[in-house]
């Protein structure tokens, strides 16, 4: 069961296209996993496009039911046909295992893992100059040093499980981090998530602490 949601204010700004394609491929990708937020997202789209349609171009007030049906015949008259092809699910290979991801990565994906230990990344383009997007994987028995965040850290759980010190997660959760939370994100079995960060994590205890320093060069 999906436990965890982007808020109702993500989903809104989603819909209206007010998000960076980083965190708008995360709530993308949550609402492909999970049917209570595709629902929500449904509604959320039809109402803005009836707010969309009660503002009228010139100054008038309001579009008739005529004048909408119009314009939206019209639009849709100088869009060419095109036949409907299902899009499959993109699929990506690491540490012996295969996993079938949501379709909104189909045009992101590349094979440049890298890491050490049991934690591999996977770095995603999104042409955006603080935002860190990555696929991360960590294998069974693996985990994220303790840290904080000097931003805001969203992971999407898309296969496995892992937990910390607030919960245990399962494909389909959505997870926000700040500067407010602390924790060593650690897996029994494996799991394959997507990372977002707009700054660098801070390691809080042990040996991992003398990675802070190169924290820009790093996140």
């Amino acid at each position: 069961m999906i436990n965890f949601h982007p808020s109702d204010a993500l989903l809104q700004a989603h819909v209206a296209g007010e998000l960076p394609l980083a965190l708008t491929t995360a709530v993308a990708a949550h609402c492909e996993l999970c049917e209570v937020c595709k629902a929500r997202t449904a509604q959320l789209s039809d109402k803005f496009a009836q707010e969309l349609f009660d503002v009228a171009p010139f100054g008038a007030t309001e579009l008739s039911e005529f004048d909408a049906v119009t314009m939206l015949t019209g639009i849709t008259a100088m869009e060419p046909a095109i036949e409907s092809t299902p899009v499959l699910s993109p699929q990506i290979a690491i540490g012996g295992d295969t996993y079938s991801l949501p379709r909104v990565f189909r045009h992101q994906l590349q094979d440049n893992w890298k890491g050490i230990g049991k934690v591999n990344r996977l770095r995603l383009a999104t042409g955006e100059n603080r935002a860190r997007a990555s696929l991360l994987h960590i294998a069974a028995g693996g985990e994220i040093p303790a840290h904080t965040h000097k931003g805001q850290e969203v992971t999407l759980l898309l296969a496995g499980e892992f937990s910390d010190e607030y919960s245990n997660y399962q494909p389909g959760d959505f997870i926000v981090m700040s500067s407010e939370h602390e924790h060593a994100p650690r897996t029994a079995s494996g799991c394959l998530c997507y990372t977002l960060v707009d700054a660098p994590l801070y390691f809080t205890k042990g040996i991992s602490k003398l990675l802070n320093p190169i924290g820009e060069l790093i996140y």
